[in-house]
């Protein structure tokens, strides 16, 4: 019988995961079945970019894993049950249950509100596809408008920065605000918090600096020191957070909902389960979690695809390099900034910035892409028996 292999999630981490076992497992042993929502990969790092106008592409994940033995599920997980080794998928045909012997949990992180009202009623985010072309058709509506509209992003993280600063700069006829809690770019080095600044003043950004957004109103935002900003839309980035699905199914989870792994990215508490990505609650190189971030979703998914093929072939487990080395700005098409941190996740005082910094960020989105989209690295067809299923149907009941 062969070894079922479940993947929970086909973004940047869920699909190499895939797409690496699918390359270096033989078919004859094991089945990969991938389990994902959406029918096509999101390019989350450029949501901002879909948000603002821009086109991006979208491959059809059943053409992505064509000829690769991967098959797809297009569903929703609904729950996770490992004392039972089943997943609980709903779709249109109504859902079911798939059985694994490993599962391989990759759903990611959307975005988190943290409790202020009005956020879920009256905001836009961009921490999904479907809520960055509902912030698109918004724009798209403001700037039929007589007058500018007014946009207020919040948060002044490298979402809110890059999420300013393309709106900025492909509607230059809406008004944006940024408001940051603290210092606008407080983990930048001096040099590049000084960039960022020029860039939000050459794109005509207004920055409030020190300010806690206390509600969401649909015309307006409260903040803490009783300040009101008008705002005709709304943009949440003050953070991410996971899915409830692994703390509910008995999966040991921190205080914010992340599976607790092992160094090989194995749950501690059920050794069938191994997460990447964003759900993974990872101790980085440095003794620091890792942060969410297309990165991290590359080595801990690297990780935890040696752990199950050293523990399906006896092979030896090797150690991933598990490091947080910086961070990529875009400040719209043609500016940008690249920090590298040291080892203990602080930024280091030379940065690079300009038209080189965003050639770097755009190589870095592509290469991604291409990795996504030859899943196998172009491992010969003929390897695969199996054929991508785009609608695989579940099992009515455990395995």
């Amino acid at each position: 019988m062969k070894h079922r292999i479940v993947v929970l999630g086909a973004g940047y981490a869920g699909a190499y995961a895939a797409g690496t076992l699918a390359r270096r497992l033989s078919p004859a042993d094991t089945e990969i079945t991938v389990v994902n929502a959406e029918p096509d990969f999101v390019q989350r790092l450029r949501l901002h970019q879909l948000a603002a106008g821009q086109e991006i592409e979208a491959p059809q994940l059943a053409d992505v894993f064509a000829g690769t033995g991967i098959r797809l599920r297009v569903a929703r997980v609904t729950d996770v049950d490992p004392e039972r080794r089943v997943v609980a998928v709903a779709d249109s045909d109504g859902g079911g249950e798939l059985g694994y012997d490993t599962l391989v949990y990759a759903l990611g992180s959307r975005g988190a509100d943290h409790g202020v009202p009005g956020v879920a009623e009256h905001a836009f985010d961009i921490a999904a596809r479907p809520s960055a072309v509902r912030l698109r058709e918004r724009l798209d509506s403001l700037g039929k408008r007589d007058g500018d509209g007014n946009v207020l992003v919040v948060g002044d993280g490298l979402t809110g920065i890059e999420t300013a600063t393309e709106i900025a700069e492909s509607r230059p006829g809406l008004s944006v605000t940024l408001i940051a809690r603290g210092e606008l770019g407080a983990p930048l080095s001096a040099g590049a918090r000084s960039h960022l600044r020029r860039a939000c003043d050459r794109l005509g950004i207004t920055v409030w600096e020190h300010t806690r957004v206390e509600a969401v109103e649909a015309t307006r935002v409260l903040c803490a020191d009783g300040t009101v900003l008008a705002s005709d839309a709304t943009v949440w980035t003050a953070g991410f957070a996971v899915a409830p699905i692994a703390a509910t199914s008995g999966l040991e989870v921190t205080g914010n909902g992340r599976i607790v792994v092992d160094r090989t990215m194995r749950s501690v508490s059920h050794p069938d389960v191994y997460a990447a990505g964003d759900s993974a609650h990872a101790i980085g190189d440095n003794g620091r979690p890792l942060p969410m971030s297309c990165a991290s979703a590359g080595y801990t998914g690297r990780q935890a695809v040696d752990a199950i093929v050293g523990h399906l072939t006896g092979r030896e487990i090797a150690n991933t390099k598990l490091e947080y080395v910086g961070n990529h700005i875009s400040l719209g098409r043609t500016d940008g900034i690249l920090q590298m941190v040291d080892g203990e996740a602080q930024a280091k005082p030379k940065y690079l910035g300009g038209r080189k910094a965003a050639r770097i960020k755009e190589g870095i989105l592509k290469m991604s892409l291409w990795a996504t989209s030859h899943p196998t690295f172009g491992l010969p067809k003929r390897k695969h028996r199996l054929a991508a299923a785009p609608n695989l149907p579940a099992q009515k009941s455990a395995a």
